[in-house]
């Protein structure tokens, strides 16, 4: 009786890590899908490296738009604008041909796809950040 009660309590502390260490083993789901909607900034160019697939690459413009001050009316200087630029991939077969051949600077397009930054860089062209994004469609 005199260990009992420590042997039940270590017990429990066992049991209460043991199953917390199952559940986060359980794979849970996340998401990953972004769409742009902009305008291209160059005409596709299509690459290959030697030994892998052809991938099309072009530049998407995105803009941001907001009011400035407290006017509810119009005036001028009162709407501030960015752009951000965004360097999109295409890898699958049918639609990187499809986009290499359709898509010309200045179209208007909406692109639908996932974000991968494993090869993301940053590069600054008039003082602005140029952020590649490689979309896997």
């Amino acid at each position: 009786m005199l260990f009992r009660r420590p042997v039940l309590q270590v017990i429990r502390q066992f049991v209460r890590y043991e199953s917390e260490v199952v559940s986060s083993l359980v794979l849970e789901r996340s998401l990953n899908r972004v769409q742009l909607l902009g305008r291209v900034g160059q005409d596709p160019v299509m690459r290959q490296v030697e030994g892998k697939n052809p991938v099309t690459i072009f530049s998407l413009a995105t803009n941001e738009m907001w009011r400035t001050g407290d006017n509810e009316t119009y005036q001028m200087g009162d709407v501030s604008q960015k752009t951000t630029w965004h360097r999109i991939s295409v890898f699958r077969p049918g639609l990187r041909d499809v986009a290499y051949q359709y898509v010309k600077k200045g179209s208007r397009v909406f692109v639908e796809g996932k974000v991968d930054y494993g090869d993301t860089w940053i590069k600054y062209v008039d003082d602005k950040a140029v952020i590649a994004i490689f979309f896997l469609l």
